[in-house]
């Protein structure tokens, strides 16, 4: 349940005690803050961790149940941020996403991650190597993490977008626009980004918050000025992927109502080459079924060359019918 515990005073780690219970005290008694990393905790496991650090139950709720958009509350003793990672699979083009939630309060810092994807041991590892950033407090652990998630938002549209590309060339070729399985490829991918929207436009709203920007960012407790340029740079971050989702997204229907466009050209030229086939088919029917009525009198039965001459006629007449309907462009 507890994939880290530790200690950071002036940037520097030292393990947690056995009992994290103590490691609040033990960290505010030495000015530091506590970093604890959770992942899928049950109920019974979180319990513990949120009577120690008097979490929100409103908050824990959210934090065991997952399946939150992201956002930015404030209680009285901690803030809580959700966050949604995500992960792409280039080969089904497939995007799916995780969860992180973090609680930040005085002294303490606790992430709960859920979800195979986005680990925060990179996160954690980057951290300690720069005991500067660290020393900002436990701010700074909400920035890395969500400076990490931000920047895989960055790579995931930048990966979309090669893919998009592809797609696009494959659909004005001239074979692969007409493969019945090139709609559903691009409704698939449309819902892909729709997935990645989830994730990337709810969160603009925190990072303005976070960052200060304008009139918002006011009165969030725990949030030190200092910090407020780092998380104004997540917000770039995140202004440029929401930029990047919402020309994917246009891109990706223009793709389709093009794909659609082409299919309604090509079915309008079958349906012209099969009245122009039908139409020079029913010339020589229609001679044949005059001739075929077996009257007793109708012109040129007796004479040796009515044979030849009605399918000299009927030749002549298929050849003029071709020529029009080539020269008209239905052949």
């Amino acid at each position: 349940m507890i994939v880290d515990c530790a200690i950071y005073r002036e940037g520097r780690r030292s393990e947690g005690p056995e009992d994290f219970s103590d490691a609040l005290d033990e960290a505010r008694s030495a000015g530091g803050f506590v970093w604890i990393g959770l992942h899928e905790p049950t109920a019974d496991e979180f319990d513990l961790v949120s009577q120690e650090f008097s979490l929100h139950p409103l908050a824990v709720e959210d934090a065991l149940k997952a399946h939150q958009r992201p956002k930015l509350e404030v209680y009285d003793d901690s803030l809580f941020l959700v966050l949604k990672p995500v992960v792409y699979e280039p080969r089904s083009d497939t995007v799916s996403s995780g969860e992180i939630m973090i609680f930040l309060g005085d002294s303490f810092a606790v992430t709960v991650r859920h979800g195979e994807g986005a680990p925060l041991k990179a996160v954690r590892s980057r951290l300690e190597r720069e005991p500067e950033l660290l020393g900002k407090g436990p701010t700074a652990v909400m920035y890395a993490v969500a400076d990490a998630v931000v920047d895989h938002y960055l790579d995931v549209a930048t990966e979309l977008q090669t893919d998009l590309e592809e797609l696009e060339a494959e659909v004005f070729s001239p074979d692969g626009g007409g493969s019945r399985h090139t709609a559903s490829r691009i409704y698939n991918f449309k819902r892909q980004i729709l997935e990645f929207r989830r994730a990337t436009g709810p969160l603009a709203m925190p990072m303005t918050r976070l960052a200060g920007v304008g009139t918002f960012g006011a009165g969030v407790p725990f949030v030190e000025d200092r910090a407020r340029p780092f998380f104004r740079d997540v917000h770039d971050h995140l202004t440029r992927v929401n930029e990047s989702v919402e020309g994917l997204d246009r891109l990706v229907s223009d793709i389709l109502s093009a794909h659609l466009a082409q299919m309604s050209v090509r079915q309008n030229d079958d349906m012209r080459k099969i009245s122009a086939w039908a139409a020079m088919a029913a010339v020589p029917t229609m001679i044949a079924g005059i001739y075929g009525m077996n009257f007793e009198h109708m012109p040129e039965l007796r004479w040796g060359w009515s044979y030849p001459v009605v399918i000299v006629v009927m030749a002549l007449l298929e050849v003029l019918l071709y020529r029009l309907f080539k020269r008209r462009g239905w052949l």
